[in-house]
Formats: structure tokens, C-alpha cells, sequence
């Protein structure tokens, strides 16, 4: 059997490299924190606006969050008119869905969310734990 030692390496480099994106470069970061009365997610995505948010409970009760956004990065002479031409322009649409399984102690009509400083946060507040104090006299057969 002949075996080529460059195949696997020319495969490995042009997948590994900046060619072709991985999809861990194009999600945004997510933390999820918990406490006592609720869990928070934040959602990192710089430069996003709450018009182009969209969070909503579907059918299977899986929290589902959108975020379109469109970002343009200009370089060269800043006046925009028609005399001029671009040096350097690029536009940077960004689309990211996710669906998320919610925990059982989860409030869903009490879900809420915010964005500020290109932080989507998702508060999920949790239901409140109510102790069952069952007394009841048994009788004896």
C-alpha cells in the first residue's frame, strides 16, 4: 500500500486555517450563571442593537434566541459624498439562532431581557419553592 505523507497535511493546514471559518468563530460567547432566585445568560455580541433581538418560548417550551446584525467598518476619508471612493470597505452581517432547553424551575411567562454595552441578558427567573407540610391523622386498622 503507498502511503504519501504530505496528503493529510495539506488537508489538515487548509481546514485549520482562516479559509474556512469554524463555527466557534461565528457564535457568540455565552455565560450562564445561577443563584438562588435566577439564572442569567449573557450574550456577547459588541456593537448589537435590541431591534436586532428576537427571544421567544416555542411549542416545546425551548428558550429561542435570534440576533441578526449588520456591522460596516469604513476605512479612508471619513466624508461620505459622491465626488469620493472607497479605499476600504466591509460589511459584516452576522445571523445566529439557538435553541435552548430550559430547566423545570424556570418561570417561563416571567422571562426577560435587556441589551446594553453589546450584552444581550436573559434573566430566567425561577419558580419559588413552596415546602408542603402534610398532616394528616392515620388510623390505625
Amino acid at each position: 500500500m503507498f502511503k504519501n505523507s504530505w496528503f493529510p497535511t495539506v488537508f489538515d493546514d487548509f481546514f485549520n486555517s482562516d479559509i474556512i471559518p469554524t463555527a466557534a468563530h461565528t457564535a457568540p460567547a455565552v455565560n450562564v450563571k445561577e443563584d438562588e432566585k435566577a439564572y442569567t445568560m449573557e450574550v456577547a455580541a459588541p456593537g448589537l442593537k435590541k431591534e436586532f433581538c428576537r427571544i421567544s418560548i416555542n411549542d416545546e417550551g425551548n428558550l429561542n434566541v435570534a440576533i441578526e446584525n449588520k456591522f460596516e467598518h469604513k476605512e479612508g476619508d471619513k466624508k461620505e459624498d459622491k465626488k469620493e471612493h472607497y479605499l476600504r470597505r466591509e460589511f459584516s452581517y452576522t445571523n445566529y439562532q439557538q435553541s435552548y432547553s430550559l430547566p423545570d424551575d424556570v418561570q417561563k411567562d416571567n422571562i426577560s431581557a435587556k441589551v446594553e454595552d453589546g450584552v444581550l441578558t436573559i434573566v430566567l427567573p425561577k419558580m419559588k419553592k413552596e415546602e408542603v407540610k402534610v398532616s394528616r391523622h392515620i388510623e390505625i386498622a
